[in-house]
C-alpha cells in the first residue's frame, strides 16, 4: 500500500440491487469520515468498465477496494487479478442459494490472487468497511484514532448486566 495519507476506499458492486447490502459499508465509512467512492461494475456485463477501474485505481488514490457481488460473484476476484490493491469481497445474498454461491465463489480464489472474504450480506459489508479502515489506519494516525474511538464506543455500548 502506498504511504499516502489521502488514500480512499472504493465500494464497487455488480448491480444497483447490491447497494441494499453495500450501503452498510458506505454508512460505516461515512460515520468514520473516511473518503470513499461507489461504483456499479459488472464483471460480466461491463468488462471494459471493470478493467478501466482496476487499472486506474492506484492512480486515483484508492487504498482498499470493497467489492460486493452475488451469484457467480466474479467481481472481487477479477479486480484482484488486475490490481495489487487489497480487495475485500462481500458475498451478496442470492435468492436461490442464500449467498452460499456468492461466498464460495469469492473465497475459492486460486493461489496468487487473494481476496479477503467477509460474511454474507449486511454483516459482511459492515466488517469490510471496518477492515478497510484498519488497513488505512496502518499509515495514518488520524484514521487510527477514529477507528480506536469507534471500537471503544462499541465496547462501552455493551451493558455489564441485563436489565
Amino acid at each position: 500500500m502506498k504511504k499516502n495519507k489521502n488514500l480512499k476506499v472504493a465500494i464497487v458492486m455488480g448491480s444497483q440491487s447490491d447497494y441494499k447490502t453495500m450501503q452498510f459499508s458506505a454508512k460505516i465509512l461515512k460515520k468514520l469520515n473516511i473518503k470513499y467512492e461507489t461504483k456499479i461494475i459488472s464483471a460480466h456485463r461491463t468488462p471494459k468498465r471493470l478493467y478501466d477501474f482496476a487499472y486506474s485505481a492506484e492512480k486515483k488514490n484508492i487504498g482498499v477496494i470493497i467489492a460486493g457481488a452475488g451469484g457467480s460473484a466474479h467481481l472481487p476476484g477479477m479486480i484482484s487479478a488486475i490490481t495489487s490493491i487489497p480487495v475485500l469481497g462481500v458475498p451478496i445474498e442470492s435468492k436461490k442459494l442464500k449467498g452460499i454461491d456468492s461466498l464460495l465463489s469469492i473465497v475459492q480464489m486460486p493461489k496468487g490472487i487473494p481476496v479477503g472474504t467477509l460474511a454474507i450480506g449486511d454483516d459482511g459489508a459492515i466488517n469490510a468497511a471496518l477492515l478497510a479502515v484498519a488497513f488505512l489506519a496502518n499509515n495514518n494516525s488520524i484514521i487510527k484514532k477514529k477507528l480506536n474511538s469507534w471500537r471503544s464506543s462499541q465496547t462501552k455500548s455493551i451493558k455489564k448486566k441485563p436489565k
